[in-house]
């Protein structure tokens, strides 16, 4: 059974990224329609998977984190407006029966993701 796992790193002060909002939608056809949503908890991560089993199928899918709104609340300078506001990551399931999973490491200024394990 496949699955969609995401968790967020606050690397300018390296920790868990906790209260980020994400929004999960599926993408195609010149159309974005949101399947998901999920606010990261006390480890940076969503309390359960975003997707899995049948709601899992190969297409291509966006996560947008909240990381402007999370910089924000947090003691670190982002500049005025912020820098970075709502971070996209588009990426396609191949397939359905595998585990994805996509975080975002991010600062003010910059982030990066993978597809982790």
């Amino acid at each position: 059974m496949g699955s969609l796992t995401t968790h967020v790193l606050d690397t300018a002060q390296g920790k868990p990224a906790s209260g980020v909002g994400i929004s999960l939608f599926a993408v195609g056809d010149g159309e974005r329609t949101l399947v998901g949503a999920a606010t990261t908890n006390d480890d940076g991560r969503a309390d359960s998977p975003l997707l899995t089993g049948a709601a899992l199928v190969a297409r291509t899918y966006e996560l947008v984190f909240e990381i402007g709104a999370y910089f924000s609340g947090q003691r670190v300078p982002t500049g005025e407006p912020p820098f970075l506001d709502a971070v996209t990551v588009r990426f396609t399931v191949a397939n359905p029966d595998a585990h994805y999973h996509v975080p975002l490491l991010a600062t003010p200024w910059s982030y990066t993701t993978y597809r982790g394990s």
